[in-house]
């Protein structure tokens, strides 16, 4: 079946399936009221969905990382085109796409973070991604740059939906144990059940490891779960919970010789401070669905609050809480004897920010240094529409409003206060094109706005107190053609692309000559590839490969002319080969980085390259019983991971996180 015709056929439901995260409902021909649905249909339905997006998205089953240590959303999205992943320690990774928040050196910037279709980034836009937990994910739906804009998201990276299981899709009962190296042990039960009218499904699951370097100790107890309600045949209505309690250790990044040669080491300050990242958070949402026939109706709302208590140069105490309401309409019809659908959307998020800074005296508070109340408002309404003029061509227009509003109510300091508000349209135009039978040629145009968050408007100038700072939002327009699709044996999609950037928020060290953290560079360019080829070679092999090419620079600057912006390496690749069958395999793989990255803006210093080698296996020992095996840095190469930018580089700055140090994984995982 074409990908065209799999779309018409239900576009009003597959428009908002990976948006509320909800498994398609079907029903036995001998009972009306008895729901069939499998965690199988609900993926086929969302990679259904990713079929009718203009540009570089896609899918990635739980099955895919299933049988690896999935601690962070690096192990989890390894072979997910144009995602840029790399290792600084624990759940702790650099999260990167087409050059998203480059120049942050903790947590991330410019990318949307979701679980089940519901912001878990702050209202201004600042996230945590270590509140998702990839083994309690069903699947995972990345829509890259503009192609995000059915999430509502503006950004420059696009946007990324962890979508948990439902009673319906994961019935019974599921527990796994796993671990290894460096003392880690990891546990995990949940449980699906279903009737008629309702059904619930949740998992708690926890992680405790010693890390792979000194003071990098880590442990974790989160808990997933939703209950869903059928109101009648239309509507359904679905509430979700998480509760997370996160504490990592942090051992901080070292000079090029020491990470090189001597990577298991903390960093001297990182143990004078105990420097830890404690995070507990709840987040309650309800998401409620209409099917009013030719429409779909989706509604809902949110309620985050949380605590974070981060020793680091200084003792960070933030207590937040987050509100949000969401609504999405969906219409399919023909206008003038053509097929059209429309969609219009709005999400409103409302945080504050009681945000106070100490002195750290070996992790514990010593003299308050800041005392700040944020607050924040973003609101994302969007629209698209599209119609097919022809069969098998899809021509498609939308774009997404964003206003945004940021306080600083600065108590220590009131003179240093400050707010400011934004209002920006992001426009995107498209074209998707069926060349044949599941393949596809698609290209769009489309503008990227984003507004700095609290990270960027509270600075601290060198030697004085935080405060505020104005910083315009970073705006670009990106032009991307690509195709994917399945002739024989071969499975691709490949996407080019070139990000225009004005106004590139990039980091800097604060010092005598530097005296904010944060400024909006002039001009900048991002365009690369991005790419995955997955080759069906025999009924027991199969070759998965992902590539990227990321070509990020200046333009014309002032000071750093065209040099090439730092952190992210040109060319990365990853490779795996599945032999065996279902019953026993063997997985070898590969991760190369032919060439390092810059670490400055000044393009002084460049680290190495690398290939890291490693082996999966699997072994099912009866129906719903698997043991697993993940081998990691085999060889165990030394190597720089992740940098932390700064103007000019040495080799002795502390800037540099060493990659994972050779590691044995092993588990076993149970469905009853």
């Amino acid at each position: 079946m074409s990908f065209s015709s799999r779309a018409a056929g239900r576009a009003s439901l597959l428009a908002i399936a990976a948006i509320i995260a909800t498994p398609a409902l079907a029903e036995d021909e001998g009972d009306r009221g008895t729901i069939i649905v499998t965690a199988a249909s609900a993926i086929a339905d969302a990679r259904a969905d990713v079929a009718r997006v203009p540009g570089g998205s896609g899918v990635v089953p739980a099955a895919d990382f299933e049988d690896r240590l999935a601690v962070s959303l690096r192990d989890a999205l390894a072979f997910a085109p144009g995602v840029y992943t790399q290792p600084r320690f624990g759940q702790e990774v650099r999260i990167s796409v087409r050059g998203s928040g480059l120049s942050r050196g903790y947590h991330m910037r410019g990318l949307m973070l979701f679980q089940d279709g519901v912001p878990i980034n702050l209202a201004d836009n600042n996230g945590d991604f270590q509140e998702l937990d990839p083994q309690v994910f069903q699947h995972i739906e990345i829509f890259r740059g503009a192609n995000a804009l059915r999430l509502g998201s503006s950004t420059l990276g696009g946007g990324i939906n962890a979508v948990t299981p439902t009673g319906r899709s994961a019935p019974g009962v599921e527990m796994r144990v796993d671990g290894g190296s460096f003392g880690t042990v990891r546990g995990k039960v949940a449980a699906g059940f279903a009737t008629e009218r309702a059904d619930a499904w949740f998992a708690l699951t926890g992680d405790r490891s010693d890390g792979d370097r000194d003071h990098a100790d880590r442990r974790a107890v989160r808990f997933n779960g939703n209950v869903g309600i059928r109101l009648d045949d239309r509507i359904e209505t679905r509430f979700y919970a998480s509760v997370n309690n996160i504490d990592q250790k942090l051992p901080g990044a070292l000079a090029m010789a020491d990470a090189l040669d001597h990577p298991k080491q903390a960093a001297a300050s990182s143990l004078a401070g105990d420097q830890a990242r404690n995070l507990d958070s709840l987040r309650l949402q309800n998401r409620t669905t209409v099917d009013l026939g030719s429409a779909s109706l989706a509604f809902g709302g949110y309620w985050n609050v949380k605590e974070l208590v981060h020793p680091i140069y200084e003792l960070i105490d933030q207590k937040s809480q987050d509100r949000g309401l969401f609504a999405r309409i969906d219409w399919a019809g023909t206008l003038a004897g053509l097929p059209v659908e429309a969609a219009v959307g709005t999400t409103a998020r409302f945080g504050t920010v009681a945000a106070r800074q100490y002195r750290n005296v070996a992790g514990k508070r010593g003299a308050q240094t800041a005392d700040a109340r944020q607050t924040a408002t973003t609101i994302d309404s969007y629209g698209e529409l599209r119609i097919a003029p022809m069969p098998g061509l899809w021509l498609i227009a939308g774009g997404v409003q964003t206003h945004g509003e940021r306080k600083i109510a600065n108590h220590m300091a009131p003179a240093r206060s400050g707010d400011a508000d934004f209002d920006a349209f992001a426009p995107k135009f498209g074209l998707l094109w069926e060349a044949r039978p599941d393949v596809q040629v698609y290209a769009n145009y489309s503008r990227s706005v984003e507004l700095p968050g609290f990270a960027e408007l509270a600075q601290a100038p060198f030697g004085g107190a935080p405060g505020f700072v104005d910083l315009d939002p970073q705006r670009a327009w990106t032009i991307e053609v690509g195709t994917r699709g399945r002739i024989g044996i071969a499975a691709w999609d490949i996407s080019l692309y070139r990000a225009d950037v004005k106004g590139e928020m990039l980091q800097f060290t604060t010092s005598q000559d530097i005296p904010a953290a944060t400024f909006n560079a002039d001009r900048t360019r991002h365009q690369g590839i991005e790419a995955s080829l997955e080759l069906d070679l025999a009924p027991w092999a199969r070759l998965r490969q992902a590539y990227q090419l990321n070509d990020f620079r200046f333009r014309h600057d002032a000071i750093y002319g065209g040099n090439r912006l730092p952190v992210v390496a040109k060319h990365l690749y990853r490779a795996d080969l599945r032999l065996g069958t279902d019953r026993l395999s063997v997985t070898p793989n590969v991760e190369w980085l032919p060439q390092g990255a810059w670490a400055d803006y000044g393009n002084g210093t460049r680290t190495g390259g690398y290939a890291l080698i490693g082996l999966g296996a699997e072994a099912g020992l009866r129906d719903g019983i698997t043991l697993f095996l993940d081998a990691r840095n085999l060889a165990n190469r030394h190597a720089i991971g992740d940098i932390s930018a700064v103007v000019q580089a040495t080799d002795a700055a502390a800037i540099y996180y060493p990659v994972e140090r050779r590691a044995f994984y092993g588990g076993v995982r149970a469905r009853f």
